[in-house]
């Protein structure tokens, strides 16, 4: 007497794979006022040469141990991170992005001296002078 049996098995079906999460927008590390704006377009125009925007950095300085660094850019760097505020592009230095995040950049003008202004809510405290920052 031969038997046979049945060998195949069946697989529970498959639950349907949930849907991917929306991602949020991701919000900009800098605000850029329009007084800065303007500013920066003037200091491009007045360069003389081509210019693909402004970068922006942290770097160790000062009293109080770090500084705002401003310069031209000839180019994008691949892990820049853009900030596009009017008709002027910056690029901000990826190793100062968790230093700038919520930052708003301004350009102030009083009778003694004129600049560009950082208000930084991550700013534990700044020098005397001004010139530098700690977080």
């Amino acid at each position: 007497m031969s038997t046979t049996t049945d060998t195949t098995t069946t697989k529970p079906a498959a639950s349907p794979a949930p849907a991917p999460r929306a991602r949020r927008p991701r919000p900009q590390v800098m605000t850029v006022t329009p007084a800065a704006v303007e500013r920066i377009k003037g200091l491009i125009e007045g360069r003389g040469k081509p210019t693909a925007g402004i970068r922006i950095g942290v770097r160790s300085k000062g009293c109080s141990g770090l500084s705002y660094t401003l310069e031209f850019a000839d180019a994008q760097q691949p892990m820049d991170e853009i900030v596009e505020a009017g008709d002027v592009k910056l690029m901000i230095d990826p190793k100062a992005s968790l230093f700038l995040i919520g930052t708003e950049m301004d350009y102030a003008e009083e009778q003694m001296k004129s600049g560009f202004v950082f208000r930084n809510p991550n700013e534990k405290g700044r020098c005397g002078c001004g010139e530098s920052f700690h977080v």
